[in-house]
């Protein structure tokens, strides 16, 4: 691999067109292995960027904390992140499509395009520690302007530890983790450790002379001492969850992740090769990708006015968050991006729709995710896409009834809903696998991990995203649950319909409750913004959520219905069940289950199972590939599914074992 730098020198981007990006080192350059379709051979461009803000620019002060940021002798705040451009060799064979993949935790990595894209990844998290291969920011510090550190609360949770562990490091979120903020003391006293056998307990406070920051891997209780890990006397208990609040210190200005991402996007669709572009003059539209956190990242960023340039024109013309269903804690002190839903994780408290909606149950007014990129004319054009255990463990019902969920709250005219029901968070593996009535679960989860598969239709849906943003062709209609078609129902066994299948959980007590925060008046509810006084928040109470409405089997009846969920062999949930550990019986992570169908009538009476087994259902296997390719034929036609992909699916279904010999 041939390494090498392109430099940039800052008086070269004094335009606004480049949007602050003042270097960009490409510190490595390979070719990418095999051949992709008429755009031929692909080349991967690895490397570093460097940017400047203007605090005082309106379209940046909203970066708290940015502020406090150190400055340069120019007035403006530095930041870097990393870099990934896959691009064709022979960009005369380029598509014009810039393709930006929002990293999921640090995750994320620029492939070759069969279609002739450009695809490009960045850093924009700056609370992970740098590893290779993981995309990061570095951003600043916030100081006070006499150089002591800015301080504030902060809450650590820890549980499902190993027995008798007497050391944690201390981290936020789920993936890779992100060190915590450190302790402005190290001192124990001027901390708070509680210890609780049920989540919403008041607990009980350990003593401080009994818990130290410190590492305890190589020394005896209390250990060496150390900001980042916390040492207990006698070890922890998994049967608790314990939680840890100190005064932190040092916070990072994550929210220049948005400005990174803007800058760096807004340089490569404008800047001229003379200033490093190495995509120069061959980006016409631009599309931006985020799933899950990332897919969070997207909406956050659109909500808090980034998909406007320094230059006032529109960064992404095009977006398709995935599975995402809140704004992503960046923009905020002390944040937490890579949490989710689980207690204490913020990222509901504000505008969670795409139209504008009055929300009088937290008095938040009438706001929408798209009211500052209306006010400025740079609003993409949206795909949204997601699934069950979005309503089941992500809080997805706001999004589309209110916190009321007392009407429909319709889409406006440049955003799509498309909803997949019946399926895990992220997509099941699409295997047509029979399995046995006590199947094993997938890994912490008492079921079998959900098959059902969306990512065949996702390719068919962002197609139409690319001519929707080319050419204008509207995409196919919107299809997802709405009150006004009975389709969305309170989260119990009863509202549902859902079947008695003896043996089997129940939805009952799987729901993840929306809960209310206060995290104090330096919290800008609506923007998910600002600075937290109270850590860990106080609750306030509870949201009413709905859930899709299911059949007699147990699987949904609204939405997209893949061809898994049109020729089921079993109950595709968008739940599961924790098989053991601090929550078990509660919701699994966020993971979806299969309950499989019995293969015979014999075998179903047999099990006092309500549903129709696989035989009563196809009779033979020629009957439910008959089944399977009615269902992918019908997605074709509704514009769904791609030809390419129905043939996959309807001859991965002839391959199967399902009702085989018969």
């Amino acid at each position: 691999m041939r390494s090498f730098v392109l430099g940039l020198c800052a008086a070269a981007i004094a335009t606004a067109a480049q949007a602050k990006v003042v270097r960009i080192e490409v510190q490595q350059r390979a070719p990418i292995m095999g051949a992709f379709g008429q755009a031929g051979q692909y080349e991967l461009l690895i490397g570093r960027f460097h940017g400047e803000l203007d605090p005082r620019d309106p379209k940046n002060a909203i970066i708290t904390d940015i502020a406090l940021a150190p400055r340069n002798a120019r007035g403006l705040v530095e930041y870097s992140a990393t870099f990934q451009v896959a691009k064709p060799v022979d960009m005369g064979k380029a598509s014009g499509f810039l393709f930006y993949n929002v990293p999921n935790r640090g995750n994320g990595s620029a492939n070759g395009d069969a279609d002739g894209h450009i695809r490009v990844v960045s850093g924009w998290q700056s609370d992970m520690a740098e590893a290779a291969g993981r995309q990061t920011l570095r951003a600043p510090i916030a100081k006070l302007r006499d150089g002591s550190p800015v301080t504030g609360p902060h809450t650590v949770r820890f549980f499902d530890m190993a027995k008798g562990s007497n050391g944690l490091a201390l981290i936020g979120g789920i993936g890779a983790g992100a060190p915590s903020p450190h302790p402005l003391s190290l001192e124990s006293a001027k901390a708070r450790l509680v210890r609780k056998s049920t989540e919403f307990e008041a607990g009980q406070a350990i003593p401080a002379a009994d818990f130290a920051f410190g590492d305890c891997r190589t020394a005896a209780f209390p250990g060496t001492p150390d900001p980042t890990r916390l040492c207990l006397r006698g070890g922890f208990d998994p049967a608790f969850v314990y939680e840890l609040t100190y005064t932190a210190k040092d916070p990072l200005v994550q929210g220049i992740g948005f400005a990174a991402t803007r800058d760096l996007n807004t340089f490569l669709r404008s800047a001229p090769a003379s200033a490093g572009n190495p995509v120069a003059g061959s980006v016409k539209w631009t599309i931006a990708v985020g799933v899950s956190q990332s897919g969070n990242f997207l909406r956050t960023f659109t909500h808090l006015g980034f998909n406007q340039g320094e230059d006032g024109k529109q960064v992404f013309d095009g977006m398709n968050p995935q599975i995402a269903g809140r704004m992503v804690p960046l923009n905020m002190r002390f944040g937490v991006p890579g949490g989710a839903a689980n207690l204490y994780e913020v990222g509901n408290e504000g505008a969670l729709w795409w139209s504008r909606y009055n929300d009088k149950v937290r008095g938040l007014g009438t706001t929408s995710l798209l009211d500052r990129c209306n006010a400025t004319k740079t609003c993409p054009k949206i795909v949204e896409t997601f699934g069950s255990t979005e309503f089941w463990g992500l809080r997805m019902s706001p999004n589309l009834v209110g916190t009321d969920a007392a009407a429909d709250i319709p889409l406006p005219a440049n955003v799509r809903r498309y909803y997949f029901p019946s399926v895990t968070h992220g997509s099941g593996n699409g295997a047509w696998a029979v399995l046995p009535r006590n199947a094993p679960g997938a890994g912490a989860c008492a079921l079998p991990a959900n098959p059902n598969s969306t990512s065949e239709s996702l390719r068919a849906l962002t197609k139409a995203l690319e001519a929707w943003v080319a050419t204008d062709k509207a995409p196919p209609p919107s299809v997802y649950p709405t009150l006004a078609k009975g389709d969305l129902v309170l989260p119990t066994s009863q509202h549902l319909g859902f079947p008695s299948i003896p043996g089997a959980p129940s939805p009952d007590g799987k729901f993840k409750t929306f809960l209310l925060y206060d995290l104090g008046p330096g919290y800008i509810r609506k923007d998910g913004s600002g600075v937290a006084s109270k850590s860990p928040p106080k609750i306030d109470g509870t949201l009413t959520s709905l859930v899709p409405r299911v059949d007699a089997d147990g699987n949904e009846t609204s939405g997209i219905r893949t061809p898994w969920v049109s020729a089921p062999l079993g109950t595709y949930l968008g739940w599961n069940v924790q098989a053991s550990g601090f929550y078990a019986g509660q919701q699994c992570g966020f993971q979806g289950g299969y309950i499989p169908f019995a293969a015979t009538r014999a075998e179903r009476m047999a099990n006092g199972d309500p549903r129709l087994s696989l035989e009563e259902r196809y009779g033979t296997h020629a009957g439910f590939v008959a089944k399977v390719k009615a269902a992918a034929d019908a997605l074709v036609g509704q514009g769904y599914l791609l030809q390419a992909d129905a043939t996959r699916i309807v001859a991965a279904a002839d391959a199967s074992a399902v009702l085989r010999g018969r």
